[in-house]
C-alpha cells in the first residue's frame, strides 16, 4: 500500500471528484458514511456523542456523521469551533443539512467561553482539523484542543488527529495536538502515524475505505509503502517436486561467544525454520557441544579462539552470509569483521554486535558488499549514524544511510522500516509488543539470512523477512499472549506463519 503526503491526498480526491466523476459533497458523504458504520458497530446509543469540527472539510466530515448518528437515535452534541467567519463550501451544505434535520443539539463554541463540561462515559470525536494542517496550532482552536486532551474518556479522531501534521512534526507544538484514543483515517495512513513519538496522539488507528479513484493511487509517484500480505505472498517462491537441498541455498552465520550462546542458537533455529538448504554456524570452540546438541540440522565452523569471533572461514561455499548476533565487539572481533568485509563477494546480513564495531569503525562501511542488509535496533542505530532529534529525523537518516552505501537497513521496533538504496521506504503490517523480548532480533537475522541464501534479492529478502517474524510473533501472541511471549515462540510459530500467508494462493 502507497503511503502519500498530505498534498498528495488532496490531489487524490481532487482527480476523483473530477474523473469518477463524484461530486465533493458525495464524497465527503462516503467519508461520513464509513466513520458512521464504524461507530454504530462498536458503540451503543447509551453514549453521549460529543463531536468538535473546525471550519473546513475535516468538520464538514463531522457534521455529516453527526446528522446520520442522530438519524440513527444517538444522542449527539455538535460544538462549532468558530474562530474565522469562512466555512468550506461542503462544510455549509452539511451544515444546513444537520440545521434542516434538527435532531442533534449544536452549539458555537468562541474565544473567552467556557468550554464544555464532558463525563467519562462520553465518546469525543475530534473533527477540528485535518492532515491539510501547515503550521502548528495556536490560539483559541489550541486552547480547545487542550480542553479536549481534559477529557478522560474515548477520544476519536477524524482523518488525524487535529494539530498532528501528516509527515514531519519537528517544529510542532505537542501540547496543542489532541491525544486521540483511536484515529479512523481514510484510504491511507499517514506517514507521521508511523513514528513513536506520535503513539500518544494518534493511538489505535484503523483505515476507511472510501472509493478513491484507482487510476491516480497507481499512477502516483511516492517513495513510502505499507507491507501488505498480497506483496508478500506474490513474492514468495514455490518448491518444486524434484528440489534438493542444494537449490535452497548453503548460508554462514557467524554468532556466539561466551556466555551467549543462546543467540547463536537462535539465529541458526530461526534461519532453518526458514528453509534454508545448507547452514553452517561459525562460533568459539567452546560452543562445539552446545549447538551440535541444540542443533543437530546445523554444520559447525570452529573459531581458532576459544571465547570470542577471530577469524572468518574460507567464504567461497556461501550464498550469504550474517554476522553479528553476540559475537561481542573485543579487538580481535574487529579485526575478523574487517576482514570478513573485504573478503566476503556476497550480501551480508549486520547485526548486533556486527552493527556496534562498524559504529566504531565508519569507514569500514564504504567496502560493505552492496546489497548487504543491516538491522540494527534504535539504539544501535543510533551507534552507527549518530544520534536523531526524533523519529522523523532518524528515519530520513535511514534512507540517507541507504542511498549512500547502496544496503538495505532494517529498523526495528513497532511498523519495522526497511529504507532501500532508491530511497523508498517500507513499513512493516505485522509484530506486536509482546516481540520486544531478548532474542527476538537474533530471530530475524536467521530469517533473513535464509531468504537472501534461498536466492531472494536483498530487497525481498528484507521485506518477506520481516513481514513473517511479525506474523510469527502474532500467531504467538495468540497462544501465549504479549507477556509470555518469548523468542522461541516466534520460531515454532514461523511454519504457521507460512501457511497463513499461501493460504489464500
Amino acid at each position: 500500500m502507497k503511503i502519500f503526503r498530505a498534498d498528495q491526498v488532496k490531489q487524490i480526491d481532487a482527480y476523483t471528484i473530477e474523473n469518477e466523476p463524484v461530486r465533493s459533497i458525495d464524497l465527503m458523504e462516503r467519508a461520513a458514511f464509513q466513520l458512521y458504520r464504524w461507530l454504530v458497530q462498536r458503540y451503543s446509543r447509551e453514549r453521549k456523542i460529543k463531536i468538535y469540527v473546525g471550519p473546513g472539510n475535516n468538520g464538514g466530515d463531522g457534521l455529516a456523521l453527526a446528522r446520520m448518528l442522530a438519524e440513527d437515535f444517538y444522542q449527539v452534541e455538535v460544538f462549532y469551533v468558530k474562530f474565522t467567519d469562512k466555512v468550506t463550501k461542503d462544510w455549509k451544505i452539511n451544515y444546513d443539512r444537520l440545521a434542516k434535520q434538527d435532531k442533534a443539539d449544536v452549539r458555537y463554541l468562541v474565544t473567552g467561553e467556557r468550554m464544555p463540561v464532558t463525563d467519562k462515559q462520553d465518546l469525543l470525536v475530534d473533527g477540528l482539523f485535518g492532515s491539510g494542517l501547515s503550521r502548528p496550532l495556536d490560539g483559541f482552536p489550541a486552547e480547545v484542543v487542550r480542553s479536549i486532551n481534559k477529557h478522560e474518556g474515548e477520544i476519536i479522531a477524524i482523518d488525524i488527529p487535529s494539530g498532528l501534521m501528516g509527515e514531519d512534526n519537528s517544529g510542532n507544538k505537542r501540547s496543542n495536538i489532541v491525544n486521540a484514543t483511536i484515529t479512523l483515517t481514510f484510504q491511507f495512513p499517514n506517514l507521521s502515524f508511523f513514528y513513536a513519538e506520535n503513539e500518544i496522539f494518534v493511538g489505535e488507528w484503523h483505515l476507511l475505505p472510501i472509493g478513491l479513484h484507482q487510476d491516480i493511487i497507481r499512477e502516483l509517484q511516492t517513495g513510502f509503502f505499507y507491507l501488505t500480505p498480497d506483496l508478500i505472498r506474490s513474492n514468495m517462491g514455490k518448491r518444486k517436486k524434484f528440489s534438493h537441498k542444494g537449490n535452497f541455498g548453503h548460508v554462514l552465520l557467524i554468532s556466539g561467544c561466551y556466555g551467549k550462546m543462546g543467540a547463536a542458537i537462535l539465529a541458526s533455529r530461526a534461519c532453518l525454520r526458514t528453509g534454508t538448504g545448507l547452514l553452517t554456524t561459525h562460533i568459539p570452540k567452546f560452543g562445539y557441544g552446545i549447538i551440535q546438541t541444540a542443533l543437530p540440522e546445523a554444520m559447525i565452523s570452529i573459531d581458532q579462539s576459544d571465547i570470542i569471533f577471530t577469524l572468518a572461514p574460507d567464504l567461497e561455499p556461501y550464498q550469504a552470509i550474517g554476522v553479528g548476533p553476540a559475537i561481542g565487539c573485543r579487538n580481535n572481533s574487529h579485526k575478523a569483521l574487517h576482514d570478513l568485509i573485504e573478503r566476503a563477494g556476497v550480501p551480508i546480513v549486520f547485526d548486533a554486535d556486527a552493527i556496534n564495531i562498524l559504529g566504531e569503525n565508519r569507514k569500514w562501511l564504504n567496502s560493505v558488499p552492496a546489497g548487504s542488509i543491516f538491522t540494527p535496533h534504535p539504539k544501535e542505530f543510533e551507534r552507527l549514524v549518530g544520534k536523531s532529534k526524533n523519529h522523523f529525523d532518524r528515519n530520513m537518516k535511514q534512507i540517507a544511510f541507504a542511498k549512500k552505501y547502496n544496503v538495505y537497513l532494517v529498523l526495528k521496533g513497532a511498523f519495522t522500516s526497511v529504507a532501500c538504496p532508491d530511497g523508498s521506504c517500507y513499513f512493516n503490517s505485522t509484530g506486536n509488543p509482546g516481540m520486544a523480548t531478548a532474542g527476538s532480533g537474533d530471530v530475524l537475522t536467521g530469517i533473513i539470512l535464509s531468504l537472501l541464501g534461498q536466492g531472494y534479492s536483498p530487497k525481498l529478502s528484507a521485506l518477506i523477512g520481516v513481514y513473517i517474524h511479525g506474523l510469527a510473533g502474532d500467531i504467538a501472541r495468540d497462544q501465549y499472549g504479549e507477556e509470555a511471549l518469548i523468542a522461541t515462540d516466534i520460531i515454532e510459530n514461523l511454519g504457521n506463519a507460512f501457511k497463513e500467508i499461501r493460504k489464500y494462493e
